[in-house]
């Protein structure tokens, strides 16, 4: 097992190799397993890389971000021109069914609510709007209508588990209400607990993923 020390380095080095983040804005702090990430950005698809990259590095069991978005002069945006940019981004959307999901602004952070029937429509939502330029922060509160049994979602969700975690789908265990989904159990890593709960979402009529699942080393 890494000590915090050489979580702290590594974690470090991979802000570093990471060409979309700079890392000198960014200070590292780990106690525990536990990382911290603090400083200040130029963009939101910036600080979002830097928490991708963190919680790629292997020993990592628990992230914090304490890391400000202080956009350029160039880059700063009224709240309306970035809802009328979200609005014709979801309009031309070709995976959105059309006026699914309302945008709302405040001081450059974008909330999105509304209903989708699959989860790659709602994260490809999120995804468009997290690069718009002048975009803070974006709040993801879009549902997903529920369209199947929870019988049908569990038999889904096993079967994907098995497919793509083959040595770790014994060790998580699904319980299905309706459209809410807990996962619970052990992975070995952080990608293998990324892929139960994108297995977890990608099932149709999930609305709600609580994962419960715990990294051991």
């Amino acid at each position: 097992m890494k000590t915090d020390s050489q979580l702290q380095q590594d974690v470090h080095t991979e802000l570093q190799w990471e060409p979309s983040v700079n890392a000198s804005q960014i200070g590292v702090e780990v106690k525990d397993g536990i990382v911290t990430l603090a400083g200040h950005v130029d963009s939101y698809p910036e600080k979002w890389d830097a928490e991708r990259a963190a919680m790629r590095v292997a020993g990592v069991s628990g992230l914090a971000v304490e890391i400000d978005v202080k956009l350029p002069g160039t880059s700063q945006r009224t709240d309306a021109d970035i809802a009328r940019s979200a609005e014709q981004v979801l309009g031309w959307s070709s995976f959105l069914p059309k006026d699914s999901i309302k945008v709302m602004v405040e001081k450059g952070w974008v909330t999105l609510t509304g209903q989708v029937h699959w989860d790659f429509e709602r994260r490809g939502a999120t995804s468009s709007i997290r690069q718009l330029m002048g975009v803070t922060g974006v709040s993801d509160q879009i549902t997903l209508k529920q369209k199947v049994s929870s019988l049908v979602v569990k038999a889904d969700i096993e079967a994907a588990l098995k497919r793509r975690a083959q040595n770790d789908a014994q060790m998580i265990s699904v319980k299905v209400d309706g459209g809410d989904v807990t996962l619970s159990g052990t992975t070995h890593s952080w990608a293998e607990r990324d892929l139960a709960s994108h297995a977890a979402w990608s099932a149709p009529g999930v609305r709600n993923v609580v994962d419960n699942i715990t990294v051991t080393y």
